[in-house]
């Protein structure tokens, strides 16, 4: 089957030659087919491939790494939102089809194969998850186009306050792409959390406000070299009821949802899941999901950037500090999320600036020659 005369790439994954073989008999005629013997090639072949493999058949017994093992390490790393998997083994039982769907197959099929059914599922998977993508392609569209002015003062508004916060211009950032992750790995590993597309798009855009009430904070107590005093430190808690104020007090879109998620990020985000943060001192549940993943986010990359008051922590201490509870009590979720993203979260950083330098490069410029005092003043 192909669509717009490009033929569709399937990645086959057994150990077996001989029902490698089959399967590209049944399938070679319409798809244009690869090949891996075991779980740890074909990890290979689709970091390989990123982007053009549109199916993968799976073999759940396998030496190495496994297909479940495989089916994993995918959902890991986000692969399989873009990639469908079928299962196939010679196991018709029932703990096995579980497990498959439980990870995320999207089907199961048992050996000894029989070419019109796995032609069938294969050109039926095809089929669904190209509609699915079309769909989230029109969905994504247009939450762009709703929020895309939203999104750009957001990032300005947010901007000037890391500036005057002395702070390097990244940390808003690093915030948005952190909070991204951690709400995608979220989804990966749990059903108790769900998400719209919308809101998948907002709680980034949101935690880009988090800090917006530290402009109410006087300058000398923000940009303080040493450990602030007990009174000090209560002037600066109070950022998150001010940011929270801000933004509630704007009538016009007091209902905005973009604007109601911000709100809580703003006023929640340096609250504890056992009730020891503040400004509320509310706990667990109590505090929305968004604002707990702006928290962890906030922590991650406070420990890991300079600041007036420490110099950064490496990437390994900050895990560890986390994970160790020295920083507060996070979601038990939220910290298993930490421990799956921890090996790979300095790289996805590093490409989630990439990705959008130009626009971010010339913000940064624009606000600091606009706040910066002129030299040419007598």
């Amino acid at each position: 089957m192909s669509y717009n005369n490009v033929r569709q790439k399937v990645l086959i994954t057994d150990d077996s030659d001989i029902n490698r073989m089959i399967l590209k008999n049944i399938l070679e005629e319409e798809y244009d087919v690869l090949e891996a013997e075991d779980g740890v090639k074909a990890l290979e072949v689709i970091n390989e491939h990123k982007g053009m493999i549109d199916l993968v058949l799976l073999d759940c017994v396998m030496p190495n790494k496994d297909g479940f093992q495989t089916l994993s390490e995918m959902n890991r790393l986000w692969w399989q939102e873009d990639i469908p998997v079928i299962m196939i083994s010679a196991e018709n039982d029932q703990a096995f089809i579980v497990r498959a769907y439980k990870l995320g197959a999207a089907d199961y099929i048992t050996r000894p194969f029989n070419a019109i059914i796995v032609k069938h599922r294969v050109d039926s998977i095809m089929r669904m998850h190209m509609k699915e993508q079309q769909f989230a392609d029109i969905a994504a569209s247009q939450i762009i186009d709703k929020h895309q002015n939203n999104s750009m003062m957001i990032h300005i508004l947010g901007g000037i306050v890391e500036f005057r916060n002395g702070e390097s211009g990244l940390h808003i950032m690093h915030v948005e792409a952190l909070t991204s992750m951690f709400m995608r790995e979220l989804i990966n590993i749990s059903d108790i959390y769900r998400f719209t597309p919308e809101e998948m798009s907002m709680i980034p855009t949101a935690a880009a406000l988090h800090d917006i009430g530290k402009i109410s904070v006087p300058y000398n107590i923000l940009n303080k070299p040493g450990r602030l005093t007990d009174e000090e430190f209560e002037i600066m808690k109070k950022h998150t009821v001010a940011g929270f104020d801000m933004l509630t007090s704007i009538e016009a879109y007091r209902d905005d949802p973009l604007i109601i998620l911000a709100g809580q990020v703003c006023r929640w985000h340096h609250e504890r899941y056992d009730g020891s943060g503040y400004p509320d001192g509310i706990k667990g549940e109590a505090i929305p999901i968004a604002a707990q993943l702006v928290s962890i986010a906030d922590v991650y990359d406070a420990l890991t950037s300079k600041r007036c008051y420490k110099d950064a922590y490496s990437h390994e201490d900050a895990v560890r500090m986390i994970l160790n509870g020295e920083c507060g009590q996070f979601n038990p979720i939220l910290i298993k999320c930490l421990e799956n993203l921890a090996d790979t979260i300095p790289e996805r950083l590093a490409k989630a600036w990439s990705s959008d330098a130009l626009f971010k490069e010339d913000m940064h410029r624009i606000i600091e020659n606009t706040l910066r005092p002129s030299t040419n003043l007598s």
